[in-house]
This record gives C-alpha cells, sequence and structure tokens, in this order.
C-alpha cells in the first residue's frame, strides 16, 4: 500500500520537525505571523503597541516632573499616567485570553493532524501488509517480528514500518544537528600576511657609501 507508507512516512516526518523545533515556538511564530492578518488580534496588538509607547512617553514625562516645583503638571501627568495604565492592562488581558483561545485551538488542531493518525492508523490496518519480502531471505522468527502484531507471516506489518521511519528520522536529524554543531564550532583560521617584499637602497645609503669613499 504506497499511499499508507507515504502517509506514516511524513506524519512522522511531521511530528520529527515539531519535536525538533518546539510546539511553543511554533506556536509563537504562527501567532505573531497572524497578526500581520486583518484580524481582531492584529487590531488589538496594534492598538497595545500604541498604548504602550504612549505610557511609557507620560512615565518617563511623570519622572522627570518635579511633584513640589510643578504639582499642576505632576497631577496631570499622573492622571494620564494612571488611565493609560488601566487601559493597557485591559488590553493585555484581552490578548492573553485570545492568545490562550489560540494556543489551545492550536494544540487541538495539532493532535488531531498528526497524534491522531500516529496511533489511529497503526490500529486500524495492523493486519495488512506494508509490502512482502523476498520469500526465503529471513529466517521464520525475523519474519514473525517484522509482521507484528498482526500482518501476514512475510509481509512488513505498519507497525514495523513506523518504527522503522522513527529510527531513520531519528539518526538523519541527529546527523543534520551534528554536522551543524561542528560547523558553528570550527574555528576561523587567521589570514596569512603576504611576505613584504625587501626595499630598495634609499638615498641615506648613498650618501653613506660616498662617505666611506671619502674617509
Amino acid at each position: 500500500m504506497p499511499s499508507l507508507l507515504v502517509s506514516i512516512f511524513v506524519i512522522e516526518v511531521v511530528l520529527g520537525i515539531i519535536n525538533a523545533i518546539g510546539a511553543t515556538r511554533i506556536n509563537n511564530l504562527l501567532w505573531t505571523l497572524i497578526n500581520f492578518l486583518p484580524v481582531s488580534t492584529s487590531k488589538g496588538a496594534s492598538d497595545q503597541r500604541k498604548l504602550q509607547a504612549e505610557y511609557l512617553k507620560v512615565r518617563r514625562d511623570l519622572n522627570a516632573t518635579s511633584s513640589q516645583d510643578e504639582f499642576a503638571k505632576w497631577a496631570k501627568l499622573r492622571r494620564q499616567h494612571d488611565k493609560l495604565f488601566e487601559q493597557l492592562e485591559k488590553t493585555k488581558k484581552s490578548l492573553e485570553a485570545s492568545r490562550s483561545k489560540f494556543d489551545s485551538s492550536l494544540n487541538v488542531a495539532r493532535l488531531v493532524l498528526t497524534r491522531a493518525p500516529q496511533y489511529f492508523l497503526p490500529f486500524w490496518y495492523a493486519t495488512e501488509p506494508m509490502f512482502w519480502l523476498p520469500h526465503g531471505w529471513f529466517p521464520y522468527y525475523a519474519e514473525w517480528i517484522l509482521s507484528f502484531p498482526r500482518a501476514p507471516i512475510g509481509s512488513v506489518s505498519i507497525a514495523s514500518w513506523q518504527l522503522a521511519c522513527i529510527g531513520v528520522i531519528a539518526l538523519v536529524s541527529d546527523l543534520i544537528m551534528g554536522l551543524v554543531g561542528l560547523l558553528q564550532a570550527q574555528p576561523k583560521q587567521p589570514r596569512k600576511e603576504a611576505p613584504v617584499a625587501a626595499k630598495p637602497s634609499t638615498e641615506k645609503d648613498e650618501k653613506a657609501d660616498a662617505t666611506k669613499k671619502a674617509l
């Protein structure tokens, strides 16, 4: 079943990528990207940035104003500061609620699209052979292990194929990470300077020779 072979391999590749990058990083990246689209959360994030910039400006002015020498100005800035702080907290709570809902939806979608097929497909197609082994090439116990749990003897079961995919993906991932680590840790060799050519004799050398001849 070529389509099932490819499906299992693709699912394991996707899961390997998610595990290597991290679900939290993927959520953060998707949240950042979705806020560039014309959606309600992007407007809330934009409003929060504007409020935060205005709040920081008023806070700097408030800290630079003396409450004793300029009480009227200080009191006005203080009221603006408290009002902006309250608005900023409300916007922050609203965005946090939207972010929590977004993360929950994304986790459910990830579970349905990856984890559920990872367990459902081996259970549903446990008796289906993925492909058949050449007759007589493997001893009986090897054929039995490869066909475990319920595939016909002499074939490779979906569970065995899934384990093989997981092993190959893990080896390739470790190889790539090792190569990247070696390239990052490799010290840069200092550049060799070209040898400086000998300078020709100057006028001082000629004058010194003339003095020696005169003596």
